[in-house]
């Protein structure tokens, strides 16, 4: 016969009975809140064996009560209860268990620095395999369209080149320009001491044509193209256009992505050409204002001392940096919920994500480079 159930504290017992089941649970809920706001039934015994009848939805309120570790203990040493509301006690205990309960009983520092660093590999390793998918999906895309020529959007790809690249001109033209100033100077002042001031066209010129060319105008692109990216498709995504998209039929990556990426692809190097020649122009500024080297002996070395294979190298780069800064901007930017606060979050990784992977890119082909002799 049915009856309510009951939950009372006394004498140091903690009396469970009645039916805890769903018809109950709003009175069972209310007890249980007064309950937890007035007593702590960790202190007292608990005999769940007195309950009459029991389902998911009282199940649920005794884990609420006691705690899925404390309850999952009373399921085993309890005497009388049936092995089905064993069962049930623990899958419900189990499913209710929180990672932050978890994460709380962990007290030991090494063993929270150590579960700490595990997330980050994990969390790492999940990024990787998305970063890869989403290049599959997108060479995928780009082969299918290129034997299809009427699926080119033109327009798009000159309004995103004129974006990425012409506007970004100026910003790389004075950066570049100014560190090449800075690199003169600094190699001058360590040269001198040999009486080599001479070969500091040398050290301006091999820099900027190998390293600091293409390793500026993709860290400078990388923060202000790769958010770009991010903060318009993420919002796209919080106004449902990219669902639109899919209703109607058309490919988000064919109309949004694979013009960002090819853009990407054209705009860099010509950023990189023109970051290299500012550099030398700057370097080449104090040279001939601080170190009273003439122009014509300028020119000389660079036609007859630097080879061409340093800007080869350098330009070589500038492809493989914009490809990942393109596809790492529109991945975070489709990653993006429906909110305004998600849309700073992924903007904000996309830009450290982009320069962590143009720097690690850049120290792995410059050993590779150097192993090759080149």
């Amino acid at each position: 016969m049915p009856s309510p159930g009951k939950l009372a504290f006394q004498n140091g017992q903690l009396t469970v009975s009645g039916d805890w089941t769903l018809p109950n649970y709003g009175s069972l809920k209310r007890d249980v809140q007064k309950a937890a706001a007035m007593e702590s039934p960790n202190g007292y015994s608990v005999n769940l064996a007195t309950i009459n009848a029991l389902d998911t939805a009282g199940a649920s309120l005794l884990v609420d009560l006691l705690g899925a570790r404390q309850l999952h203990e009373l399921t085993e040493q309890t005497p009388g209860l049936s092995s089905e509301r064993q069962e049930l006690l623990r899958l419900v205990a189990n499913a209710m268990a929180s990672p932050e309960g978890e994460k709380a009983l962990r007290s030991n520092p090494i063993t929270e620095f150590l579960a700490g660093v595990g997330e980050k590999i994990e969390d790492f390793w999940h990024q990787q395999r998305l970063l890869i998918g989403f290049t599959g999906q997108i060479l995928a895309t780009l082969a299918s369209i290129l034997v299809t020529p009427w699926r080119w959007r033109i327009t798009s790809l000159v309004a995103h080149v004129h974006q990425t690249g012409l506007n970004a001109l100026p910003i790389v033209a004075l950066l570049t320009f100014l560190v090449g100033a800075v690199v003169a100077f600094l190699g001058a002042t360590i040269l001198d001491d040999f009486g080599a001031t001479i070969y500091t066209v040398n050290l301006v010129a091999f820099s900027f044509l190998r390293e600091f060319g293409v390793l500026l105008a993709a860290i400078l692109l990388a923060g202000r193209t790769a958010s770009a990216f991010t903060a318009q498709l993420g919002s796209m995504k919080a106004n449902e256009e990219i669902d639109a998209l899919r209703t109607f039929g058309l490919s988000p990556i064919e109309l949004l992505v694979i013009p960002r990426v090819l853009a990407m692809v054209v705009s860099l190097p010509i950023l990189t050409f023109v970051g290299m020649i500012s550099g030398i122009v700057g370097g080449s500024l104090v040279c001939v204002v601080a170190l009273d080297i003439s122009v014509p002996q300028i020119l000389n070395i660079l036609e007859t001392k630097v080879k061409v294979v340093h800007l080869l190298v350098g330009l070589g780069k500038a492809p493989i940096f914009a490809f990942v800064i393109a596809v790492i901007g529109c991945l975070e930017g489709f990653k993006a919920s429906g909110s305004a606060q998600s849309v700073g979050e992924h903007t904000t990784s996309a830009v450290v994500q982009s320069i962590f992977m143009v720097i690690l890119l850049d120290s792995i082909a410059a050993i590779f480079f150097m192993e090759m002799g080149w």
